[in-house]
């Protein structure tokens, strides 16, 4: 099954100048243990904020980069490149960015969102979610806290 991961503000915000612009560890524990084991797929941009690969997952980029290349991961120039290098019968997962949500989309089967409650200022943006070809399937309403400065909740479609 091909999932995209996201979290992604009321108004679809990303993030902003390749940073994620708010801070939910929760979010991030979610996010490694529905990864963990996995291929992940994701852009250039949003690799390199990563600084290093993440463990325990097999990395695919895409970049239309021609030479770029780093140790350990696979580098293609189409997101068909990218979901071809994809185990079959397997969970593999869209991590983002923006765009390469964009293109992901009509491949994906699932979405795992964190809506985060609230508008942000970013150049990032999640695509719009039609509710004529996805269904929610679970919703889990989280409240800010001590460590969240946000609300957030945590949403999981399914294609119709």
């Amino acid at each position: 099954m091909m999932i995209m991961i996201a979290a992604a503000a009321e108004n679809n915000a990303l993030g902003k100048d390749n940073k994620i612009v708010w801070h939910l560890p929760n979010d991030y524990k979610r996010f490694k243990r529905l990864t963990s084991g996995h291929h992940i797929i994701m852009g250039r941009k949003t690799f390199e904020s990563l600084q290093k690969p993440l463990p325990d997952r097999i990395h695919i980029i895409v970049t239309r980069q021609k030479d770029y290349q780093v140790p350990g991961c696979i580098i293609v120039d189409s997101i068909e490149k990218a979901l071809q290098a994809c185990p079959q019968g397997q969970d593999s997962f869209i991590i983002g960015g923006g765009e390469i949500y964009t293109i992901g989309l009509p491949h994906a089967d699932k979405i795992e969102l964190t809506r985060v409650h609230g508008s942000f200022e970013a150049d990032a943006f999640f695509p719009e979610i039609n509710d004529t070809e996805w269904k929610l399937e679970a919703s889990e309403f989280n409240e800010k806290d001590e460590k969240h400065n946000y609300d957030y909740t945590y949403l999981t479609f399914i294609r119709k």
